[in-house]
């Protein structure tokens, strides 16, 4: 059984039903997905709401938010499932998306890692629940971070030290957080192996031609589209 991957860009179109210009988000999709073979209506997608909820998807959840938003999964910035041919989606305008697979069982994992989600260390939480669900080993897991807002951008206050340590660095008299640092530490400690952890290093703020930017863009902001899937 393989692993599908992808992370959608700015030049693809807005992703989210119910944020930004969503009048062709469903046509966005549909376009997208079919470069990786995927089904579109069949894709799982969540109600994100930058908490630390993971939710176990079945085949009972295929179509979850894939033609309309009412139908998403509530409550949940992050998915595990080891049924394959089954899409998860997770929406990003800055926030880190965080893929995980385990080739082994196989299981994959896909999480949403905002900055409160983050310090509700989801990250820990998602691989918890796919040891107590497959048996996954943290060891085994191959891991890579999509495109995500970086330090060179994400302005915080000064309290936001106190949670994150030095991953908060100060220029002149501002603070700066580097937010896939933070998941990265948090997937080490967790077990998973360095050599497994993959990190795009691309700053979603910085590239305004190839990414949408809540940091940069406001509430009129487009989502992309992060899409994981066992295929076999």
């Amino acid at each position: 059984m393989g692993f599908i991957y992808c992370t959608s860009s700015r030049p693809d179109g807005n992703m989210s039903l119910c944020y930004g210009d969503t009048r062709d988000a469903v046509d966005n999709r549909k376009a997208f997905l079919a470069k990786s073979g995927i089904d579109y209506p069949g894709l799982v997608c969540a109600k994100q709401v930058h908490g630390a909820g993971v939710y176990y998807v079945t085949e009972k959840d295929s179509g979850r938010g894939a033609l309309d938003y009412q139908s998403s999964i509530d409550d949940t910035d992050a998915f595990i499932s080891d049924k394959k041919n089954l899409a998860l989606a997770i929406f990003t305008a800055d926030c880190p998306a965080i893929f995980l697979y385990d080739p082994l069982k196989p299981a994959i994992g896909l999480i949403h890692a905002g900055w409160r989600s983050t310090k509700q260390n989801i990250v820990k939480k998602t691989i918890r629940l796919m040891q107590e669900r497959f048996g996954s080993e943290p060891g085994g897991l191959k891991v890579t971070l999509g495109p995500a807002i970086r330090s060179c951008c994400y302005e915080v206050g000064e309290e936001f030290s106190d949670t994150f340590g030095s991953a908060v660095t100060k220029r002149g008299s501002r603070y700066y957080l580097d937010l896939s640092l933070v998941n990265t530490r948090e997937l080490l400690e967790c077990g998973v192996g360095e050599e497994n952890i993959s990190d795009s290093k691309v700053c979603t703020c910085c590239r305004d031609n190839e990414f949408f930017s809540f940091r940069r863009e406001g509430d009129a902001c487009g989502r992309m589209m992060a899409v994981a899937a066992l295929s076999g």
